[in-house]
């Protein structure tokens, strides 16, 4: 009965680095780009753009393989996980984001694998995720494990680089 913060560094993907390495490319429904106004960013004195920035839920299969599939509907189904996903473009090096997640209402428990970069609204509605994270091959991500709890409704992420806004995704979590 726990959301808890299920996040991979691109150094430890483990299962979904093939994945990611070659799908990520492949899939063609993209929920959320950039504005434009804010594809531009400095990040450690480089010009970087983002190419491009999803939002979806990861299932595991029954062999272990995590499989990402671009989603505005978000099913309550424990041990999923929804999350986004920003590439940017020719980026190499340290990538320091913020993540913003509003839920409609407070869930029953709030759970992370860091609280020294997570930070939570008075009314347990907000979370705030800070991170900074070694890009090989510019890709950025988060994602939050599904639980019991978890309020249905209308949810929204926005993601800051060096605190600039870069993409922001509205999703709906629905009963499964």
């Amino acid at each position: 009965m726990k959301i808890s913060v299920f996040r991979l560094f691109l150094t430890s993907l483990g299962l979904i680095s093939g994945f990611v390495a070659v799908n990520f490319y492949n899939t063609s429904a993209v929920l959320a780009e950039a504005p434009l106004e804010h594809s531009q960013l400095l990040v450690n004195g480089k010009h970087i753009t983002v190419k491009k920035s999803e939002f979806g839920v990861r299932i595991v299969d029954a062999k272990g393989k995590a499989n990402f599939f671009p989603t505005s509907k978000v099913p309550l189904k424990k041990g999923d996980a929804y999350g986004w996903r920003i590439k940017l473009q020719n980026y190499q090096g340290k990538v320091r984001w913020r993540e913003v997640l509003r839920l409609p209402k407070a869930p029953e428990t709030w759970a992370t694998q860091e609280d020294e970069n997570f930070y939570l609204s008075a009314d347990g509605t907000t979370a705030v995720t800070k991170r900074t994270e070694t890009s090989a091959n510019g890709v950025i991500e988060n994602f939050w494990k599904i639980a019991p709890g978890d309020p249905l409704g209308k949810h929204k992420i926005e993601v800051y680089v060096d605190e600039r806004l870069v993409a922001t995704f509205e999703f709906e979590m629905v009963a499964f």
